[in-house]
């Protein structure tokens, strides 16, 4: 250490020293918890488990209501590349597609996605027409269809009576929404939303059903609620069996209902486990 005097040879040593010591502690903690704590139900892990996996990251949206990392962007304003309709493309104007008439597109002319999903979150943004026109169910109708059968109803929902079971936010024919929190025709509104699709038996039955749990403009209006089966105009629903996945349909029902921001997340069967072993035994 030529050159170096001693003073400063000892404040290096007490430098080294300090590092070292702490080192250690910071180590120690790259799997932070305990394993001399209780089991959890089922027998697997230790409450605090320090072997327990960390959870996957993901990177969220940068803007409220974008798609996080790992979503699969079906309409960015842009593109009808992730969707086939059943007659004539629906149109893009301003960053929103919109159902154009069926006078022009010749019938009833659903927009299907490409691809298929099963258990899945969504968001989605939509806007009825402004001025409205007509009323009840001919006012500002779509509607999003899990696996093209099992359907949570758009409407224009501001003063605009129509039977409960019916009304934007509702399991069409089946559970109304917990609260109208519908926004006035021609503003934007937003549905946030957990679908999980049924499962059955090898032989046909049906071990659980379909849940849907939806948020409307940020408001629960489904919570965890069961559907009674495939989508049925006057008629109870009922389930037929059918793949683990099938493609999402925004519904024509004539009226030019626009949408923006439409995205999916998939969502692994640990997202559900919990109610598996309990209706699915």
């Amino acid at each position: 250490m030529k050159g170096m005097g001693m003073k400063t040879v000892v404040m290096a040593s007490v430098i080294v020293a300090m590092a070292l010591t702490t080192v250690g502690p910071v180590a120690a903690q790259d799997k932070p918890g305990f394993k001399d704590t209780p089991m959890l139900p089922g027998g697997q892990w230790h409450v605090h488990d320090a072997d327990r996996p960390a959870p996957i990251v993901v990177a969220p949206a940068t803007t409220p209501g974008g798609p996080p990392a790992d979503a699969v962007v079906l309409f960015d304003g842009r593109s009808l590349d992730a969707w086939k309709p059943d007659r004539i493309a629906w149109p893009i104007a301003n960053g929103a597609l919109t159902i154009p008439s069926r006078a022009k597109s010749g019938g009833e002319n659903n927009l299907v996605s490409k691809q298929s999903f099963g258990d899945v979150q969504m968001h989605l943004e939509f806007r009825s027409p402004n001025p409205p026109t007509k009323s009840s169910q001919d006012r500002g109708n779509s509607g999003i269809w899990f696996m093209q059968r099992y359907e949570l109803q758009i409407l224009d929902g501001s003063q605009n009576p129509t039977y409960a079971d019916g009304t934007v936010g509702a399991v069409y024919g089946w559970k109304p929404p917990l609260v109208n929190a519908a926004r006035r025709p021609g503003e934007w509104q937003t549905y946030d939303i957990v679908f999980e699709h049924p499962r059955f038996a090898a032989d046909g039955s049906l071990l659980r059903p379909a849940y849907v749990t939806a948020l409307l403009n940020g408001v629960l209006v489904q919570n965890h609620q069961a559907m009674l089966g495939t989508t049925i105009w006057r008629k109870v629903a009922s389930y037929i069996a059918h793949a683990d996945a099938a493609p999402i349909q925004l519904q024509d029902h004539d009226s030019p209902v626009s949408f923006r921001n439409i995205w999916v997340r998939p969502l692994t069967e640990a997202a559900i486990a919990q109610d598996l072993k309990k209706d699915g035994k």
